[in-house]
């Protein structure tokens, strides 16, 4: 069951680590005191289901820290990842009853909580939730489409390599720094990669591997990663430098 305990640290919206990227970023200070008094924290363990797909979803929550993953199961009982919620992720669509998809947390995760249908209402009252709303979910559908190209088109390294580039862009973004040397700890095993990318297991351990031998990551364990120099990795991702295929 999930701890409802708020983190000691982010009861203050001033000082949560992803104030400047989530659905309240916008805010003023009064439209951010109301939220204040609105939210409630929910913990996830790894490997904890936050919500089944097809159940009633009685809130929305933006991601805080960790990762949770996205999944949708066939008839047949083939299950398929279909996406990544990361820190200053929105979970839940407003005007939707039910979950479309399992989201399942990948480790230790944490979310800002808010209660659906109080949620609604606040968005009629406060533009600037409602626009922040509608500019990540139009990141979102972009995200959506260059995944399908990232699927579709590019080779097994530049696949590995633009998912490295995905979270490396993200952890800098939410720290606000410069990308240059960046270090993340890798949401993924290595079998969640390969499913995640329709890469084989195998394919995915000899790419790390090629990457890390070329110097263009780091790896400490399992799990740590450090990109040396963020305009390397680019350029093997398949990418020009606007986020386009190369021709």
């Amino acid at each position: 069951m999930a701890n409802l305990a708020p983190p000691i640290d982010m009861r203050n919206c001033g000082d949560c680590p992803i104030r400047h990227r989530a659905v309240c970023a916008r805010c003023d200070s009064d439209e951010l005191a109301h939220l204040e008094q609105m939210k409630y924290y929910r913990s996830f363990q790894a490997g904890q289901t936050v919500i089944w797909s097809g159940d009633r979803m009685d809130f929305v929550a933006s991601v805080v820290t960790g990762i949770a993953k996205l999944t949708q199961t066939m008839e047949d009982g083939r299950r398929q990842m279909v996406g990544l919620l990361l820190p200053s992720d929105f979970v839940g669509r407003p005007g939707r009853q039910q979950a479309a998809y399992d989201v399942t947390a990948v480790n230790d995760v944490v979310m800002c909580c808010f209660r659906k249908k109080p949620f609604e209402e606040l968005m009629v009252r406060t533009p600037h939730v409602a626009q922040r709303l509608l500019e990540m979910t139009l990141d979102e559908l972009d995200a959506a489409r260059e995944w399908m190209l990232l699927l579709g088109r590019k080779t097994a390294r530049e696949k590995i390599a633009s998912l490295l580039a995905i979270i490396a862009r993200r952890e800098a973004t939410l720290k606000q720094r410069s990308l240059g040397v960046t270090v993340f700890d890798l949401p993924l095993t290595r079998e969640e990669m390969s499913d995640y990318l329709g890469l084989t297991l195998e394919t995915v351990s000899r790419q790390m591997s090629a990457l890390k031998r070329e110097g263009l990551i780091v790896l400490e364990g399992n799990r740590r990663v450090t990109v040396p120099d963020f305009n390397k990795l680019m350029d093997v991702t398949g990418d020009d430098s606007d986020g386009g295929m190369l021709s």
